[in-house]
């Protein structure tokens, strides 16, 4: 979920408390990508090079979450005709953008760090059945 200029950490923890109130019974976290989630696709920008068109001279931004209109920026690496959909790349690039090179957005860390939690409950759930 984007954030969209709130404060992912404050929108968070209202979402969460919404979870946990919507169902005390199960563990949950809540990531926000801050603005938009294609700030990830902006840090790993150089892992896209020439999928749906987006220009083989990109690279990758070093302050992806700083950024104020991620699809734009996108668009800007891509063909005059060409315009970003989310509906279209979005599923493309998601599929394809580099870990590694995400985590430069601090959003994409507190994911990756919240994944790495509930794989490791799951790992241990099952080992104890």
């Amino acid at each position: 979920m984007d954030s969209e200029g709130d404060c992912p950490a404050e929108l968070a923890i209202k979402l969460l408390d919404r979870a946990h109130n919507a169902r005390p019974d199960k563990k949950s976290s809540v990531v926000l990508a801050h603005h938009e989630f294609e700030a990830w696709f902006l840090a790993s920008a150089s892992s896209l090079k020439g999928l749906h068109w987006l220009n083989e001279e990109v690279e990758d931004h070093l302050s992806p979450e700083e950024v104020q209109d991620c699809k734009g920026w996108l668009e800007r690496w891509m063909p005059k005709e060409g315009k970003y959909s989310e509906t279209a790349d979005q599923p493309a690039f998601t599929a394809r953008f580099d870990f590694d090179l995400a985590r430069k957005a601090r959003s994409f860390r507190k994911f990756w760090k919240e994944l790495e939690l509930v794989c490791q409950a799951a790992g241990e759930a099952t080992e104890r059945n």
